[in-house]
């Protein structure tokens, strides 16, 4: 007999229908099943024995179950946290403990700011993931994550995820300086202050950097003369110049259209650029600043406004060979929408039209040190499983491949740059968490075809102005060396704690203080403050880690305290050597000289210079005349030479001049590799050697021979005394013994070793005139061929007696540009 169909009642394969009702009725469903229920209730009524009752075991915790300690702290936070909103009024006034006040400023996540402790000590957006699983130190204001739980020994995984995973850093500790006015005006502050200045780059470079296509990596200076002291290394990028069209559509933001008075904003080339500097020297360059855009004013009478970024922005930093990889999963850039997509709030993901990409993010794709402006999709709205993106309803275009163009990523995506660029615009925060877990499960609802009366809509009047898609900046990292590929993130600061969980969750693995150091050593850049003696940032955080030091010994019983060192190391001891006019294996004649003044030079520890470009160490050196050093810079200015070639054509164009009774220090940054054996720490110091000290170390190491270089045991504790004053200087003492094995100082490590490198490197400042001195001692009398462009010396532990031989390579002569201040 044929079954009669019609529109939404089709009947097939046995007579059932073809679409589940919305709604059963439990009662028909079991007087339609009473057969099957009677059977199984059979069934198992054999297999119990008739016994229906718990068992004994299982009775324990069902009686006790609703009393748990547990479940009654979770009751009785609820209740605190229903009566935390509640305002007090009359003689009944609601107490609430500091533990749950703490924990709802934590779980909070206002617009703007940082939550701070009692001592107003700032904390991350991420605290609380941090302070869960990482050993948290308080440093330059904030609460910081120090390194992962233990004894600070796991380099190696650290080392490997770098080389074969991704890591993941909160860098939100580094705060933005805005500063705004005519184009003029701004270049001709950081031409100021900044090293190198954004002039001396080459044409392609400057207009890039000018275009904000591009940012770039500097050392921030005094102003005051008539030295300039260092402050910090920092990044500069410029905002990108809007299109007279678009800068009349935003109307009230730069002044045209409206009827206020005319300012700075009115000017064509009015500009905007971030000053991005470390906590630890944020109020020092932060003052800096503003004391440079004082003086233009003075000098031209045109106002330069500098305006404080602090608690708005937030930055994430991720390096690895996977890294690029991780932002393509999390990052979803959005291309259309219906709506406004600044802000969806109460937007569907059906509107929403989602561009994806294939590897946008590969090194050969993207040029270092470029600036990508995007607006991108909550990652919570993302699936973690790739294969459920079919069962997603978002519009996905076909693959295209990111490629850079010559327009201007402001005529791309003026949003980004009109939400992050207004320092007084307010930033909307995400979209609540109990809001999109409603939607979630109204979604799961609707597939399974059921209807849930019971759930309510969560309440989001406390946050009118959420939103659904985030702006932010990608800044591409500069390659230099063997440094793992990274990206830097900035974004809102109230964004930070939704990004942060998807990276992770997706495989990131976060690192704190300690173990980024370790990377930026095994990738030889050097680490702010601790490998930038040159800056008070230095001075302040080696004598707090003296302090610390020092108090954890003083818990020790006195026969087995160690003896105490110098920390940071007595930079003025270079001084001595330098002042006598002496060579590095001679005699020290006794001229009075007993350091530099530290007092006296604003806070540096050796009161000379670091120099960071090769045009500095040059202008240094051609100051004096006499001497020959031999150096050779890189310049990016000329074409690239041979190392080898530069000395067979002509060895004095690679001569500088200088003067051999300067007392003027000049460092430089120096790379060292033990020669065959030994591992340096940090604080070691480095030693000038003799022809015989090189001659005799390097044939023990071939022949396995007993040669050695030390110092009595008994000068090794005395080899720097502590003066009343709190200073340490060299101590040279009479003994015939204790003359004959000193060897002078010429520099001292800043970064040792890092257990788990391939190439096991440290970090280390020395003297340039010392070091150009020793290589021209070492080539002196021999063959072109078998020269090194490393440099032997000779490296101590402060507790070891035995010198070892290491090769010391300077930054300046091996890198692809002519400065040395990036850094991780």
């Amino acid at each position: 007999m044929a079954t009669t169909t019609n529109g939404n009642n089709k009947k097939r394969d046995g007579g059932l229908s073809s679409l589940a009702p919305r709604k059963i009725n439990v009662q028909k469903f079991s007087e339609a099943r009473a057969a099957e229920l009677e059977s199984l209730h059979s069934i198992v009524s054999d297999r119990l024995n008739k016994d229906f009752r718990s068992k004994r075991n299982k009775r324990r915790r069902t009686n006790s179950y609703n009393n748990q300690p547990a479940k009654r702290r979770y009751i009785k936070r609820q209740k605190s946290e229903s009566l935390i909103g509640q305002s007090s009024g009359g003689d009944h006034e609601t107490k609430i403990t500091r533990r749950v006040k703490r924990r709802l400023e934590l779980k909070g996540n206002p617009e703007s700011g940082f939550c701070t402790s009692g001592d107003g000590t700032k904390r991350l957006r991420t605290h609380v993931w941090h302070a869960k699983r990482f050993s948290m130190t308080k440093l330059w204001g904030f609460h910081l994550p120090l390194g992962l739980h233990g004894r600070g020994k796991g380099s190696r995984d650290v080392l490997k995820q770098s080389r074969q995973g991704v890591l993941v850093h909160d860098a939100s500790y580094h705060i933005a300086v805005q500063l705004e006015g005519p184009e003029g005006s701004l270049l001709s502050i950081l031409n100021m202050l900044l090293e190198p200045s954004p002039s001396s780059h080459l044409k392609e470079v400057f207009d890039s950097i000018l275009k904000g296509s591009s940012y770039e990596n500097a050392m921030l200076y005094h102003v005051e003369p008539p030295v300039s002291q260092a402050i910090a290394p920092v990044i500069y990028m410029w905002r990108p110049q809007l299109s007279k069209r678009r800068e009349g559509e935003e109307g009230g933001d730069d002044g045209i259209g409206s009827d206020r008075p005319v300012s700075n904003r009115d000017h064509v080339d009015f500009r905007k650029l971030w000053v991005w500097i470390h906590a630890s020297s944020f109020s020092e360059g932060y003052a800096s600043l503003k004391v440079a855009c004082q003086k233009q004013m003075n000098e031209t009478g045109v106002s330069v406004d500098c305006i404080s970024l602090e608690g708005q922005l937030a930055k994430i930093e991720i390096f690895g060979p996977k890294a690029s990889h991780l932002l393509q999963k999390t990052l979803h850039p959005i291309t259309s929408s219906s709506e406004d997509p600044f802000i969806l709030r109460k937007c569907s993901m059906e509107k929403a039209e989602v561009k994806n990409i294939a590897d946008p993010y590969k090194e050969e794709n993207i040029s270092s040190c470029t600036v990508l402006a995007q607006f991108v999709m909550d990652p919570r709205l993302i699936p973690n499983n790739p294969r459920d993106d079919s069962t997603v309803s978002v519009e996905t275009t076909k693959t295209e491949r990111l490629e850079t163009t010559t327009k201007t990523e402001a005529e791309t995506f003026p949003e980004v740059f009109k939400c992050l660029w207004e320092a007084n615009n307010e930033l909307a925060p995400p979209e609540k968490e109990n809001m999109l877990c409603w939607e979630k499960h109204q979604s799961r609802m609707n597939s399974l075809c059921l209807d849930d009366s019971a759930a309510e809509v969560p309440k989001v009047s406390s946050r009118p102005r959420s939103s659904r898609s985030c702006p932010l900046l990608l800044l591409k990292h500069k390659k230099l060396g063997n440094a793992p590929t990274g990206w830097s993130l900035i974004l809102p600061l109230s964004w930070i704690k939704v990004f942060w969980n998807a990276f992770v969750s997706k495989g990131a693995h976060a690192i704190g203080q300690r173990e980024k150091r370790w990377v930026s050593c095994d990738a030889g850049l050097p680490f702010f403050p601790s490998d930038f003696p040159d800056c008070k940032a230095y001075s302040s955080f080696t004598l707090s880690e003296a302090a610390d030091l020092e108090e954890k010994a003083q818990l020790r019983p006195p026969a087995i305290r160690p003896f105490r060192i110098p920390i940071p190391p007595p930079w003025n001891s270079i001084h001595v050597i330098r002042s006598t006019g002496e060579s590095s294996n001679q005699k020290l004649t006794s001229d009075g000289t007993n350091g530099v003044d530290i007092s006296s030079s604003g806070g540096n520890l050796f009161g000379g210079i670091v120099a960071r470009t090769s045009d500095s160490l040059t202008t240094f050196l051609q100051t004096f005349t006499s001497d020959n050093l031999l150096l050779f810079l890189h310049n990016t200015s000329k074409p690239k030479t041979n190392f080898m070639k530069t000395l067979q054509e002509d060895e004095t164009k690679a001569r500088a001049q200088i003067h051999q009774s300067s007392n003027k220090l000049c460092l430089v940054r120096v790379l060292l590799h033990a020669f065959k054996e030994g591992s340096f720490e940090e604080g070691a110091v480095i030693c000038a050697p003799s022809l015989a000290d090189i001659s005799l170390l390097k044939s023990s190491c071939s022949e396995g021979a007993e040669g050695r270089v030390t110092i009595p045991q008994s000068s090794v504790s005395s080899y720097f005394q502590e003066q009343p004053s709190g200073t340490w200087e060299l101590n040279v003492s009479e003994d015939t013994l204790t003359k004959q094995s000193h060897r002078w100082p010429i520099g001292f490590v800043t970064t040792g070793f890092v257990r788990g490198s391939k190439k096991p490197a440290g970090e280390a400042f020395c003297d340039a005139v010392l070091l150009g001195r020793l290589r021209d001692e070492q080539w002196r009398d021999k063959d072109v061929k078998r020269r090194k462009k490393e440099i032997y010396v000779l490296v101590r532990n402060l507790r070891s007696c035995a010198f070892r031989l290491a090769l010391a390579t300077i930054v300046l002569e091996q890198q692809d540009s002519s400065d040395d201040v990036h850094c991780f």
